[in-house]
């Protein structure tokens, strides 16, 4: 199974035009969040149709800049992974949106520590496969090259404690713009492509060998573990 990932779209459809061929190509489209700039439905629809445009197959979550419609503008469409696990050929994929609290609490789906864990044994509550696990989270987990902003780390321990006890394949993230990075928490890769209109997305090929992970950079360069 191959995989494009995108984050940090903030309403900006003009990038994904011009990623037109990628996203024709991959098996599945990730959306790691903040699919729209502080926007509702309309303009996640906006956005959605435009990448479902190139891919009939797209999973998602919400960010923490999008209001609680998108949330539910999502479940509707039957690709919201928030809280939720959805199965896709031999993969479990389960997801979690929102983020910690932003300096001064300004952004829409902000959620404490407590609650980011409450919403993770949520969705492995609906877990009963033995197929492997893929997250999304657009919070990064905690101590990792994917959370550093202002070199302080500020991803979440909650997330990081699910991926060590639970070792999911891969972990699409995203929310820190200054962390693109390929990254492991024990066997778990970790990828932030950077925010979209930096021109970046991440590509991941499932085999029976384990997940190839690559960033594709807006200029052009290819970083990969």
């Amino acid at each position: 199974m191959k995989i494009l990932g995108i984050t940090d779209v903030h309403g900006n459809t003009a990038r994904l035009h011009g990623m037109a061929s990628a996203l024709g190509m991959a098996d599945l489209v990730i959306i790691s969040a903040d699919i729209t700039h502080f926007g509702g439905r309309d303009d996640a629809e906006r956005v959605f149709n435009v990448v479902k445009g190139y891919n009939d197959d797209v999973l998602a979550v919400p960010g923490n800049c999008d209001h609680h419609d998108v949330g539910l503008f999502l479940a509707e469409r039957g690709v919201n992974l928030d809280a939720r696990s959805l199965i896709r050929e031999k993969y479990t994929f389960i997801g979690l949106g929102g983020s910690l609290p932003t300096p001064g609490g300004i952004t829409p789906n902000e959620r404490t520590e407590e609650e980011l864990g409450s919403l993770l044994r949520e969705a492995m509550s609906n877990v009963h496969s033995d197929k492997s696990l893929i997250m999304v989270s657009h919070q990064p987990p905690v101590r990792t090259a994917c959370d550093i902003a202002q070199g302080i780390h500020v991803g979440s321990s909650a997330v990081r404690s699910f991926i060590e006890e639970y070792e999911p394949l891969v972990c699409f993230s995203g929310h820190i713009h200054e962390s693109t990075c390929i990254d492991e928490i024990g066997n778990t890769k970790i990828v932030n492509p950077g925010p979209l209109n930096s021109g970046g997305y991440s590509l991941v090929e499932l085999t029976e060998t384990g997940p190839a992970v690559r960033i594709v950079h807006g200029d052009g360069r290819v970083s990969q573990v």
